[in-house]
Order: structure tokens, then sequence, then C-alpha cells
């Protein structure tokens, strides 16, 4: 089977006792979600960094012991927020070193997490440390040499760092790096520079878009094709998502026919989180419904249909959920030729909104047209 690689996003926390604790509540919600509906279906779960508002020990002591509860492994890196005090003493002293690796290989997908807080001078200023430069460098080389897809795990754009964010993400676009997974905005949103996917995820605490609800988006690497959804907390399950071949907006490898097939028959794949009864089905192109197959002792459900060259929209359904996405079927002669990439890593290159996957493109936060929180 296609090494796949799934982790569940939990957004900035900005664990805060000023608004009574707001995002423990929230995060114990998400932390049971998790463990009643995914369970070994996802990987592990993330936490982008802005952790603690104030990065003092008692904020660090509510989320550790509100995460306790949870079955998967979780993985951590620092913001902004976790820098206030002028270091990152109480965020190393809350979580474990395995809680906050600089690398690992899951999956035969090599994860990579950056600290771009340390560097510089707190607030917005973010920059990579020599260290985590060179790290990152070497990283990227051992998963090239070792045919892993790379995955990065940091903060904020590259576009958003206060120095060499456009090498850094030409490094990251030449190493054919899958997907980067950000914090920061507080809103959904996905850019795609032609070589890079690149996510950020609604925050947990200071939420100004979607009504204010909290949620958790969830993000499948098979092999090199990524997905992205977003759920808010308290709906139904299951929960559903297509993991191949790519969504058009999610296109980076153009003459790869796992992103983009080939005219004839197809092998669409997707997700199921959560038990069910009910059959998964799909459609193409609003025709009737057809069962897929469970791949037995996992999580996926495939089937083959035909396509000729063109856009095609599919849609797969279980229960009371959906997943659609539109899938680009081209024959090789008609492959094109990719210049440079212009502006690399920057949110110029924001998919806009996807309402089917949770994305408004609202950009409401703090860094763009929200509140000064």
């Amino acid at each position: 089977m296609t090494p796949s690689l799934t982790w569940v996003h939990i957004g900035d926390l900005h664990m805060d006792e000023a608004n009574g604790w707001q995002s423990r509540d929230r995060l114990a919600a998400i932390v049971a979600e998790i463990n009643a509906h995914i369970g070994d279906a996802a990987d592990f779960v993330y936490l982008p960094g802005d952790n603690a508002n104030h990065a003092t020990a008692e904020q660090y002591r509510v989320i550790t012991d509100t995460l306790a509860p949870l079955s998967l492994p979780y993985r951590v890196i620092p913001g902004d927020h976790d820098f206030e005090l002028g270091d990152l003493a109480n965020y190393e002293a809350a979580f474990p070193e395995a809680n906050r690796p600089e690398a690992e290989v899951i999956a035969g997908h090599r994860c990579i997490f950056l600290d771009i807080i340390s560097a510089g001078a707190g607030g917005p200023d973010f920059r990579l440390t020599m260290h985590h430069r060179n790290r990152l460098l070497e990283e990227l080389a051992r998963a090239e040499a070792e045919g892993q897809t790379p995955v990065v795990f940091m903060h904020a754009y590259p576009g958003d760092l206060a120095a060499d964010g456009e090498d850094i993400a030409r490094t990251l676009a030449d190493a054919r790096v899958a997907f980067v997974d950000t914090g920061h905005t507080h809103y959904n949103e996905l850019l795609n520079d032609g070589r890079v996917i690149y996510g950020a995820t609604r925050s947990t605490g200071e939420i100004e878009e979607g009504d204010g609800k909290p949620g958790f988006s969830i993000t499948t690497i098979h092999g090199r094709v990524p997905s992205w959804r977003f759920k808010e907390t308290g709906g139904d399950w299951p929960f559903v998502q297509i993991v191949a071949p790519a969504d058009l907006r999610l296109v980076t490898r153009p003459a790869d026919p796992t992103q983009v097939p080939r005219p004839g028959e197809v092998e669409i794949v997707a997700k199921l989180f959560g038990a069910t009864a009910d059959p998964v089905t799909i459609s193409v192109d609003g025709a009737a419904a057809q069962p897929m197959i469970p791949t037995p002792g996992t999580a996926f459900w495939t089937t083959r249909v035909p396509l000729d060259a063109g856009l095609h929209r599919v849609e797969v359904s279980v229960g009371t959920d959906r997943d659609v996405i539109d899938i680009l079927v081209r024959g090789e002669k008609d492959i094109p030729h990719r210049g440079m990439p212009i502006a690399p890593g920057r949110d110029i290159h924001s998919i806009g909104p996807w309402p089917e996957h949770g994305i408004e493109a609202s950009r409401l936060g703090p860094n763009k047209n929200g509140k000064h929180w």
C-alpha cells in the first residue's frame, strides 16, 4: 500500500486564565473527539505554537494536564507567545523532549519540526536559528537519499520570516516538500505556490472566523498527494477525506499521475475517521452513487472509475458527511512546462475560499483583518 501519513492539527491554543481557561475546555472537547472517533486512523496530533498565551508555567500545566488523556502521541513547536518571557524555558520544561523532536520518520515521511522563534526578538520577528537552518538542510538531504517524502512543521509561512524567507521557501520547493503546516494566522487557509502546499488551521483560542466555533484540521499525505479538511467540534461522525488523487487546488506536480491521473481507470482513495454501519459511496460528475471497497485492517476505502481527460467532480459520502474534490485528468502530451516559482511561500498564493473543506478565506486574524488580541 502507498505510504500514508495523517495528523490532526489543533490550532494555536493561546491558553490563558484571563478568559476563564476557555481554551482548556475547547482542547478537552477536541481530545475527547479524537479519542472516541479518530483513534489510530491518525499518526499524531500537532500543536503549531502559541500554546501558552503568556508562557507561564501554570498555563503550560493546564495544557499538559488537558492533553494527558489523549490516546495519540502529540508533537508541539513554539510560537511567538511561547517566547513572551524572552526564552523557551517554561515551554521546554512543560513538554518532554519526545513531544518536541526536531525530526522523525513516520510512515515513510520525514517530519521536520522547526523553531522560527528563538533567533528573533519576540513578537512577529520570525527567524530560523543557524542550527535549525542547517538541520533543515540536513533532514531534507536525508529524505532525498532515503526516498522519503519530506513534511515541514513551522509556526508561520516563510513569507512571514523577517529574514531569508524566500530562500527558505525555495529550499522547500527544491526538496519537493509535500506540505508545510503552520499556525499563527488564526484562520483556515491553504497556499499553493506551484511547488509546495502550505496549510494554516483556525486557532483554538482567539477565534474570529466561523462564528467563533473551534475545531481541528486533518491532513493526510498519501505518498506525495496532500489532502486537508477542517472539522468543527461537536458535529456528526464519521468523517471522510478523499486522499488521492489530488484536488486541482492542491496539485504541485502536474506530471505526477498520482496527483494528475492519466485518462482511463483511475483509483480513488478515501480515508474514514470514526466507526459506521453506513456504506461509503462515491459519485462522479453527479452520476448515481456507487459503493467503495474497504481495505482490510485499515481506514482506507477505494474504487476504480473510468475518467476521460478533463475536470471531474468527485464526491465521497458516508452517513451525514461528504467530501468533494475536483480531479484533473490529463494525457501525457498535455502536461505543461513550468517556470520558476514567483514569491514562493507567501500568502499571495492562497487558494481562496473552499467551503466544502472549511476555508472561508476571511483572513480574520491579528496578522491580517482581525482584532489586535
